[in-house]
């Protein structure tokens, strides 16, 4: 039901209980002008009746009858004169005021006060008195008339009345839903123009408002679903590069083990052969096939330092749980005064290659920060398995990090970032108390790992 509806119902609630009270007070007066009209009428009666009662035993019923004929109808009354028999010997000539109508009887029954019939005793007979409001009700009745037409007439025009000017007192709202619609139907530009009426004014200054809040919200959600979608391909493609990368890396690595490995092991032997041809003969050769052996063994550790660094080959051949373990080794065996832990509470067996380099790179970088900027003496690196989720946390006790660590690279914790973050999981690089930092990177897995 709508508001101008329930407005005008209950306006026409209001005008009806007016109406009601105008009736009941015509109906309340009708009924008061009646009974005073009948103790008129009973006045004049019982004037009459006294002395017909005081000449009742020298006068017959005849004569009574002639008498009650001479004096005619009495004010609101009926009056019958019956003998012995029973037999009507004088009954009242009907009113001659309006005669032939009367009142509807729902009315009378209404207005009617309560009639009682007098019987009198007279010589050979009774008398029978009865009250007759006929005429004061139908006067009622023909003053009922025209003011029930007023009322109902006025009812009808206040009603109409009503709903004309709730309607124009409406329009602003009428606006407002306009508005509302049109802004259900993705038209937020709607703005409502300015109407008449302090309320209006109001109503109109808040939808506009609203409208301009909507629409500037709708246009921030666009433009952040259009970041997301930017940083999602974004990182997506960071994870074609990277992975890119990683192959290139690989070959680079497998080229240098192989072929330039094969060359340095051969010019080693070559050195090792002329060093003991010369050996005893001459001493100058021997000397200068020692230093092609010692240069050998340089070349070839500095190539298998490049090659780790590139890709570790024990990654591609034995997994990322050996891949680990030979870097932290390969730590140890250089930093001895550092402590240097792993553990390990999950089988990485099986784990898929993007994985697998992401948690080697992220791990690697960790610890080579750890052991190259933060001067620490304790390196913790932790990884476990939770809920589907591989958790890497490295921790050092070292200076931490430097203030200005977010706008520099020497960390690598961008790139930490989007190697994580590229898979689809999260990472955090924060400072630890009294000192020390603790990065913690949780990576998404499928159903290959085992909890151990």
């Amino acid at each position: 039901m709508g508001l101008r509806l329930q407005i005008n119902l209950i306006m026409g609630v209001l005008l009806a209980a007016f109406a009601s009270l105008l009736i009941y007070l015509q109906l309340d007066n009708t009924r008061q002008s009646v009974r005073e009209e009948m103790e008129g009428g009973s006045v004049v009666a019982t004037q009459l009746l006294s002395r017909l009662q005081a000449n009742s035993r020298a006068t017959s019923l005849d004569d009574m009858g002639q008498f009650l004929t001479t004096v005619g109808r009495i004010r609101a009354n009926e009056i019958e004169l019956r003998n012995a028999q029973d037999a009507v010997i004088y009954h009242s000539p009907p009113p001659v005021y309006k005669a032939g109508r009367d009142a509807p009887d729902w009315y009378s029954n209404i207005v009617s006060p309560a009639l009682r019939t007098h019987e009198i005793a007279v010589a050979d007979g009774r008398l029978l008195l009865r009250a007759d409001p006929s005429r004061a009700i139908l006067d009622g009745w023909d003053d009922f008339q025209p003011m029930l037409l007023t009322v109902l007439t006025g009812f009808i025009l206040g009603n109409a009345l009503v709903f004309v000017l709730v309607g124009r007192a409406m329009q602003p709202l009428q606006k407002v839903v306009q508005g509302l619609q049109a802004m259900e139907s993705g038209s937020y530009d709607t703005r409502l123009p300015a109407m008449q009426g302090k309320e209006a004014q109001v109503m109109g200054e808040a939808f506009n408002a609203m409208a301009q809040s909507v629409q500037e919200g709708i246009a921030a959600q666009s433009r952040e679903r259009e970041a997301t979608l930017a940083l999602a391909q974004n990182r997506e493609l960071t994870q074609v590069i990277q992975t890119r990368i990683e192959e290139v890396r690989g070959q680079i690595a497998r080229e240098l083990h192989d072929e330039l490995g094969q060359q340095v092991t051969a010019i080693k032997s070559l050195g090792q052969a002329m060093a003991l041809r010369a050996k005893g003969v001459d001493a100058h050769t021997e000397q200068a096939a020692r230093m092609v052996i010692s240069s050998a063994d340089a070349i070839y550790e500095e190539v298998h330092q490049l090659v780790s660094k590139l890709r570790p080959l024990a990654l591609d051949r034995f997994g990322l749980q050996d891949a680990l373990q030979d870097l932290v080794e390969d730590a140890r065996s250089r930093h001895s005064a550092i402590r240097i832990h792993l553990h390990i509470d999950t089988t990485l067996q099986d784990i898929e290659p993007s994985l697998a380099t992401a948690t080697y790179r992220i791990v690697q970088e960790s610890l080579t920060n750890a052991l190259r900027h933060a001067q620490a003496s304790d390196i913790r690196i932790h990884l476990s398995q939770h809920d589907q989720q591989l958790h890497i946390d490295v921790r050092d006790n070292g200076v931490g990090a430097a203030p200005d660590w977010q706008d520099s690279a020497q960390y690598g914790v961008i790139g930490m970032r989007e190697r994580a973050q590229g898979l689809g999981g999260s990472f955090s690089f924060s400072a630890l108390q009294p000192s020390g930092v603790q990065v913690l990177a949780v990576l998404p897995l499928g159903h290959n790992l085992i909890h151990g």
